[in-house]
């Protein structure tokens, strides 16, 4: 072979295409050429070699992943990917990187390296799994497992014994928050595996250890954010990073470089606690500050509040910080010569102690800029901390760090503004979609149906489902903006409809819509959790139905704060670009594939009749045919369906 034909480009935007053509001709179908995707490597490449950052819109179909797997592997480029969804990651770790790692290797030096690294409260803690049991044996699980399921916990412990990873994603049953919480810790509770009797076998640790040898890491948008926020504390060094769904990059990584403080703190703390000092008045202080703590927030729920100026709040802050001060004594009095594991287990306390003290003292003093907050319900009210605006942060300790490359579907016209990308040092992209929406798709709005504020509208809405779902032989995706709509239209219509009609809590995510692919006619019926992460190509998903514009909350908190920051005209810079967002978000489980054929019906009026913002959402959506007739829509679902 001449020497000539051999020559690969130097080019890393020309090598990543060429690549990039070869590997996907592995694919089922075929590897049909998709420009936008090519496009899309090509500019991942010129950032990771030129630096800077990429903000790329690719639509549905595009490939994304692929477009910037290639390049960044070519490149030998440490990479975190961090996603808003654990289908996107487990795509990535199940699908995407193996392919590449099979068909890439003439490409590069090296083979692919990959793992998976999730929060800590993501695996199942085997050191609470001996506490439980150990209690149910002593008949002393209250505080411990109150509320959980007793089943559960049992499942739950044979299968620690077998699994490889110990991901509550794996579990073969959803289990409920409160028995999942009484096996698991959250970051601040655990001390780490030197410091925990069931270090050795940590699952998390385990992770951690498989996510320090890789050369991709795949995770979450929060755990990223808490490492910008820690200054790389979690995460591995890394050259490169990519933030995929990055339309939800905004408020999860306001979320992570803020704080919380809640009354299962105190219990968690109170329960590791007693394993060094039993009887002691600093565990009946905890209890009591858990127990007040919730009493005082439940008030506040879906409230924003000042700590300092609360008549209640402030002063049981303060008065946290100066008891948890007392335990951090006490547990420092223990003697020298004591049992060395009484000694290590009084460390771990020391250390979850420390963390529930930075996270007082950091809500008691707020930055300016910062909000605070109060959410949850059921008796599991959450004080909550984060800068209204993330830019700043961001600017400090993300974009001077590396190339970050963000992606998403669907990205908000403000993203690049909101998340403050340097100016000339960042190029924004729009890729397309290889799909035609035109001759696949319709789009309905249900304009005859009463203003969504109308007492009539929810039996509206059930009726018009009814009908849809009628006429398009099951194979329904039913999105609802709030769970009483999810749960009143499932109560409503799961007897009535001749086919299944599953419920977002029926089962795991992965179990969920794999159950719903596998049974063509079956219906799944979801909140905004379901408006990303779902791909079901072919006819079991044809109908895609919204119940209302998805409009944030006017009385969020955090979006509140954002507004009064923004002033006059805060409805188009924020309600507007987020509606849009997650209404393109949920329209895109329609088309998958090139053969996909459906109808997106809004159940919204205002879609089709409001002048000041329906362009704008309209504008957001892949270019659809659109009307508003029900015997329109009628015959195209009953030509899906064969009739």
């Amino acid at each position: 072979m001449d020497a000539e034909e051999t020559e690969e480009p130097t080019d890393p935007s020309e090598r990543a295409a060429i690549a990039l053509e070869e590997v996907t001709a592995h694919l089922p179908d075929g590897g049909e050429r998709r420009p936008g995707q090519e496009a899309m490597a090509r500019a991942v490449a010129e950032v990771i070699d030129g630096g800077g950052h990429l903000a790329v819109q690719a639509g549905t179909g595009t490939g994304k992943t692929l477009a910037y797997l290639v390049p960044a592997l070519l490149a030998g480029q440490r990479t975190v990917i961090a996603t808003a969804t654990k289908a996107l990651q487990d795509q990535l770790a199940n699908s995407d990187l193996p392919f590449l790692a099979e068909h890439l290797a003439d490409y590069i030096d090296e083979p692919v390296s990959f793992a998976v690294l999730k929060g800590r409260s993501n695996y199942v803690c085997l050191q609470r799994l001996a506490e439980v049991a150990e209690a149910n044996v002593q008949q002393t699980l209250d505080g411990l497992a109150e509320h959980a399921d007793d089943e559960h916990l049992a499942a739950i412990a044979d299968w620690a014994t077998e699994t490889d990873t110990g991901d509550r994603a794996e579990l073969p049953f959803e289990p409920s928050g409160s028995t999942w919480s009484a096996v698991s810790v959250g970051s601040h509770e655990c001390p780490g595996r030197n410091r925990c009797p069931s270090g050795d076998g940590c699952f998390a640790e385990l992770a951690r250890d498989r996510a320090a040898q890789a050369q991709v890491i795949v995770t979450n948008l929060h755990l990223y954010g808490i490492d910008v926020a820690t200054d790389g504390a979690i995460l591995p060094a890394h050259d490169l990073a990519i933030l995929d769904e990055a339309h939800a990059a905004e408020d999860i990584l306001a979320a992570a470089i803020g704080a919380e403080v809640f009354g299962g703190r105190f219990r968690s703390l109170r329960r590791l606690a007693a394993g060094v000092l039993s009887r002691s008045s600093e565990l009946d202080d905890l209890e009591d500050l858990a127990g007040r703590l919730d009493d005082a927030l439940l008030t506040h729920v879906g409230k924003r509040l000042d700590p300092a100026e609360d008549p209640l709040i402030g002063p049981l802050l303060e008065l946290a910080d100066t008891r948890l001060e007392s335990l951090q004594s006490a547990l420092r009095a223990i003697p020298d010569d004591a049992k060395a594991d009484a000694k290590a287990r009084a460390q771990r306390v020391l250390l979850a102690t420390d963390g529930l003290l930075g996270s007082i003292r950091t809500i008691r003093s707020p930055a300016v800029g910062d909000v605070i907050w109060v959410e949850g319900a059921r008796n599991r009210p959450v004080l909550r901390m984060s800068p209204i605006d993330i830019a700043g942060v961001l600017q400090e300790r993300l974009w001077p760090k590396r190339p970050v490359v963000l992606t998403s579907a669907t990205l908000p016209p403000n993203l690049v503004g909101r998340l403050g990308l340097p100016e000339g040092e960042h190029r924004v992209e729009d890729v397309g979609s290889p799909f035609d929406f035109e001759r696949q798709t319709l789009l309905y709005c249900a304009a005859h149906l009463p203003d969504p504020r109308d007492p009539g509208y929810r039996d509206a809405v059930h009726d018009e489902l009814e009908r849809l779902i009628l006429v398009a032989g099951g194979r329904t995706l039913a999105l609802f903006t709030s769970w009483s709509a999810l749960d009143a239209a499932h109560a409503h219509l799961a007897e009535r409809l001749p086919f299944t009609v599953l419920h977002q809590n029926d089962l795991p995510k992965p179990a969920l819509i794999e159950a719903f692919a596998a049974d063509e006619t079956s219906c799944l019926f979801g909140t905004r959790g379901l408006f990303q992460g779902i791909d079901v190509p072919g006819p079991a998903l044809s109908l895609v139905t919204i119940d209302r514009i998805p409009f944030p909350r006017p009385d969020d908190p955090l979006l509140s704060a954002r507004r009064e920051q923004l002033g006059e005209g805060a409805f188009g810079q924020i309600d507007i670009p987020m509606a849009a967002t997650d209404l393109a978000q949920a329209t895109g489980r329609l088309i998958r594939t090139a053969t996909d054929i459906g109808v997106v019906a809004v159940l919204d009026r205002r879609l089709a009749k409001s002048h000041a913002y329906r362009q704008q959402l309209i504008a957001a959506l892949p270019p659809m045919p659109r009307t508003v007739d029900p015997d329109e829509v009628g015959r195209f679902l009953r030509g899906l369906s064969g009739e």
